[in-house]
């Protein structure tokens, strides 16, 4: 029997009553991240769905498949009239993992910056953590593992992204909100802690009360009681009148406590007594006050662990832990990285008045978020998670005000290749994508002539300048693929790309030349397109 791609992905069996049940398989998708009409990114393909009638491998083209985003009926294919007709491939590999197949031919791709021609395997793990392809320096996706399971559910609830990871955080959230048991929400710094929070309250029948969210890191350890259940007049220094405190200010709706980790003894054991009883003590007061108040409390500390050293009291977490929700860091939900960053961006030029970049309809227009960028926004681990992916969007947006693209300084590129997630794949030996899969292609798509490996460093650098620097005419003129152009010049150490100019070069260079792309080409000795790219990125081309 002839293997099939979903085969070798993994299922998870869950015991109900004694029965056992299937649960949803986890199966390899694609997500664009970058794409020349903006309103794409975010859209998606399961790759079980592409094999249905491929069989064994899967294809990818200009034309075919669709993508579309979960839920919608709307689908179409890629469309960038820059990517070939002749398919990439891809088919299962060990353990689970995928093999990608390019032809000499075809497209060009890359991942991670590294091009691609013949096969590469990416493990499980690899598709776990997202493997980002590149397409003819056109449309960035990420290889991932998606739910084979339809999108159903509450709806968005207030949160972005269409990952695995928000989809739990989603069914959480329906589960617990009309109940009126504490949660508990756990995730690092900057993941959205908050956002869960409101979103409970805002399904939850007290969703016309009042909404409390207290830092209670921020608050002084010598008034945080005071701050939290309120104080008489005369009850500490400079108490000139009666306060009433966070918890009777959330009567009747819902208390947030952000960093509850943080919490002081004596405050942790006030808030038991609150747990417990419904009742506060207000600091300096000889009675309880009743409250109608639901807690919900967040923390990015490892309270087990604080437990253990005695900065934390169990039976306090227990009562804490109603019902927790486990929020993923941004790094592990890099399929929506895309997504929310042109959400961001979205905000941010509309604040600008300049929302009109995002409607692109032009296939052949540049993409506005370079393709350069989203490799590297969806390598880099985001230790901040999603607040500092807003902050990184504001400002690459009101950096490139007035310009047709966003441009991004070294500085910001130098920052997101200093924490960038490790090459995937490993190539391996494999025969080239059957021909019966391939569409007939324009004049690009010629078989090979002499073998790439038979042109040497100095040969292709002639060719190069022979050809003003047009790869697609330098490969003629060598008699090979125009994809192993872009493996010999990155393998040669005579030749750079213009990935490897610096801003400041390509700058100085624009100015001498007063803008003649053709003269920097010539004294910069890069690809045209290349360079033109790299130029308007930087907000030089003035279009």
């Amino acid at each position: 029997m002839q293997k099939k791609l979903t085969e070798d992905l993994s299922t998870t069996a869950v015991h109900s009553r004694g029965r056992a049940a299937v649960a949803p398989r986890t199966v390899p998708a694609l997500t664009i991240v970058s794409h020349p009409q903006p309103q794409r990114i975010g859209e998606r393909r399961l790759l079980s769905e592409m094999i249905a009638a491929a069989g064994r491998t899967a294809s990818l083209s200009r034309n075919a498949p669709d993508f579309s985003r979960p839920g919608s009926v709307l689908a179409l294919p890629l469309g960038d009239p820059f990517i070939s007709r002749k398919p990439v491939q891809f088919e299962p590999g060990a353990r689970g993992g995928v093999r990608l197949l390019v032809p000499e031919d075809g497209t060009g791709v890359r991942v991670a910056g590294q091009p691609v021609v013949g096969c590469r395997e990416f493990s499980p793990e690899e598709l776990a953590a997202g493997v980002p392809l590149e397409l003819a320096e056109r449309v960035v996706l990420l290889l991932h593992h998606a739910s084979s399971s339809p999108e159903s559910g509450p709806g968005e609830l207030g949160m972005v992204g269409q990952g695995e990871g928000v989809r739990r955080v989603r069914e959480d959230v329906s589960r617990v909100a009309d109940l009126n048991v504490p949660v508990l929400i756990r995730g690092e710094t900057g993941s959205g802690k908050e956002l869960v929070a409101r979103a409970i309250h805002q399904h939850s029948t007290r969703r016309d009360g009042p909404f409390i969210s207290v830092n209670l890191g921020a608050l002084s350890k010598e008034l945080v009681s005071a701050e939290l259940f309120g104080a008489r007049k005369g009850a500490y220094t400079g108490a000139t009148g009666d306060r009433e405190g966070f918890f009777r200010a959330a009567h009747g709706g819902t208390l947030f406590l952000d960093e509850v980790g943080e919490a002081p003894p004596e405050v942790q054991v006030a808030l038991l007594r609150v747990l417990e009883t419904g009742e506060v003590f207000p600091v300096g007061g000889s009675a309880p006050v009743r409250v109608d108040v639901r807690l919900i409390t967040a923390t990015d500390a490892n309270l087990e662990e604080r437990i253990r050293q005695g900065h934390f009291k169990a039976p306090l977490l227990h009562r804490l832990a109603g019902y927790e929700i486990q929020v993923p860091p941004l790094r592990e939900r890099r399929e929506d990285i895309g997504t929310l960053f042109m959400h961001f961006a979205r905000q941010e030029l509309e604040t600008t008045g300049e929302a009109q970049r995002l409607t692109s309809a032009d296939p052949r227009a540049e993409p506005w978020l370079p393709t350069s960028l989203a490799m590297r926004l969806v390598r880099y681990a985001w230790p901040g998670n999603i607040r500092q992916l807003r902050n990184v969007a504001r400002q690459l947006v009101i950096g490139s005000r007035g310009l047709p693209h966003l441009r991004v300084d070294a500085r910001l590129e130098q920052e997101l290749d200093s924490a960038a997630a490790p090459i995937p794949g490993q190539a391996v030996s494999a025969p080239a994508p059957s021909s019966s899969a391939e569409e007939p292609d324009s004049a690009d798509d010629k078989a090979a002539r002499r073998k790439p490996s038979d042109v040497g460093e100095q040969e292709l650098l002639e060719a190069l300048r022979a050809s003003s620097w047009d790869l697609k005419a330098a490969a003629d003129r060598l008699g090979i693929p125009r994809s192993s152009v872009y493996v010999l010049i990155d393998k040669s150490s005579l030749i750079r790309t213009a990935r490897d100019l610096s801003p400041e070069e390509i700058t100085r260079c624009f100015q001498e030349c007063q803008g003649d792309l053709d003269q920097m080409v010539r004294r910069l000795e890069v690809s045209k397109r290349a360079l033109q790219r790299r130029v308007r990125e930087l907000g030089l081309g003035g279009d």
